[in-house]
């Protein structure tokens, strides 16, 4: 559990980086505009956005409270793996080193 804690904790701290640098040095609208315009940027953003929806659904799934898992999957939306990161360490965290807690949540 303590590689996937270091791993998920790597996560927040790239996407943490990766976030600033994207809205500090990037132009959103036009590079977002020029990605949707190849074939390629649309299909990398249907990838995504499909890793996001299946993580979304392990997130409403294992939690105890509908309007905290909807909250996290509007983070997921606009924040991409930043939420999903630390989602993920959160989780790490409260399920006192039990996977099956990890993976059930509320189910477990």
């Amino acid at each position: 559990m303590k590689i996937a804690k270091t791993i998920s904790l790597l996560g927040v701290l790239a996407m943490t980086a990766v976030l600033i640098y994207g809205f500090t040095i990037g132009d959103f609208s036009g590079e977002g505009s020029r990605l949707l315009s190849m074939p390629w940027g649309i299909v990398s953003l249907v990838d995504l956005y499909t890793g996001f929806i299946l993580f979304s659904g392990w997130i409403i799934y294992r939690e105890k409270s509908l309007p905290v898992a909807i909250l996290w999957t509007v983070a997921m939306m606009t924040l991409g793996f930043f939420a999903g990161s630390l989602y993920t360490f959160i989780a790490l965290q409260t399920s006192g080193g039990d996977w099956r807690k990890f993976w059930l949540g509320k189910h477990a």
